[in-house]
């Protein structure tokens, strides 16, 4: 499509990871029906109001069962489909009507035009996350039970953000990810940070507040885990600055569950420097 016959859309949305089999769209095997993605739900909906080929591309493709309140996503649609559409062309007036539209577990916050330099993936400065996590002998409230998981052991903070203290700053992560040809597994962790977040009815509950440049595949959950097992007395310090010496996945990383993950926000430049940002984050990233 002509740059000039369309327009880039921004989308700020937020989904209950539950019950959709990652962000991704997936080809299914023949005789088998389409796996349920965040992708394949908002593009298919998004073609059908728009009446065009609708294809996204996102902030961070989030794993299956984990869930987002700050994603981040854009699309290109055509300047007379986005007119005949809506009112006024406004992209704002998608959201009422997509909200009638989309699955409870789908909401879209926010649609506006952005710069055509603008790139959800690569043009984002940081991603931030949160993971919560109880250590109640009895588990996670019932109402909380979607978003919160649970670690039977008891675990001391103190260790926990000790073990997190030596993960920040910029390092090869290839013993906590799972690799991918020919990418890269240095990143710059910028916060790792461990709040107790425990109430009445709450008791034993902690959060993981975690920011970085980017993530690799399973990388927030592995960094989540490995302080959980330092925090419960079976691993030290030691054993986490070892992982930053290794250059592929270590096996003795457990990977936190994947339900009490959510991406809570996406960081971007000044319109002034999207494209810079994106070119930058494009070229493969080494440790100096």
């Amino acid at each position: 499509m002509d740059s000039s016959d369309s327009v880039k859309l921004r989308l700020d949305l937020a989904y209950d990871g539950t019950d959709f089999h990652g962000w991704a769209r997936q080809v299914p095997k023949e005789g088998e029906p389409e796996l349920r993605t965040v992708q394949q739900v908002l593009e298919d909906t998004l073609t059908m109001v728009l009446r065009e080929p609708i294809q996204l591309t996102v902030a961070g493709r989030t794993d299956a069962g984990v869930h987002a309140r700050g994603q981040v996503a854009h699309f290109s649609v055509g300047k007379q489909a986005l007119a005949q559409r809506t009112i006024d062309g406004d992209p704002s007036r998608l959201v009422r009507r997509l909200a009638r539209l989309l699955p409870d577990d789908i909401r879209v916050q926010r649609c506006g035009v952005v710069p055509e330099e603008f790139d959800a993936r690569f043009s984002a400065l940081r991603r931030h996350y949160v993971y919560r996590v109880s250590a109640d002998p009895a588990g996670a409230l019932p109402t909380r039970a979607r978003d919160t998981a649970h670690w039977p052991k008891p675990v001391d903070l103190a260790k926990m953000q000790a073990a997190a203290d030596v993960l920040v700053g910029l390092h090869d992560f290839a013993a906590l990810c799972k690799a991918k040809p020919n990418a890269t597994t240095v990143r710059d962790l910028e916060v790792f940070q461990w709040h107790d977040v425990s109430t009445a009815e709450e008791p034993l509950l902690y959060e993981a507040h975690v920011s970085a440049d980017a993530f690799c595949w399973s990388m927030v959950r592995s960094l989540v885990g490995t302080c959980l097992t330092v925090g419960e007395g079976r691993r030290d310090t030691g054993f986490v600055a070892g992982l930053l010496t290794m250059d592929k996945r270590c096996s003795e990383v457990p990977v936190a569950p994947a339900h009490g993950l959510s991406l809570v926000g996406v960081d971007y430049p000044a319109d002034s420097d999207l494209q810079a940002r994106a070119e930058a984050t494009r070229g493969l990233r080494t440790l100096p």
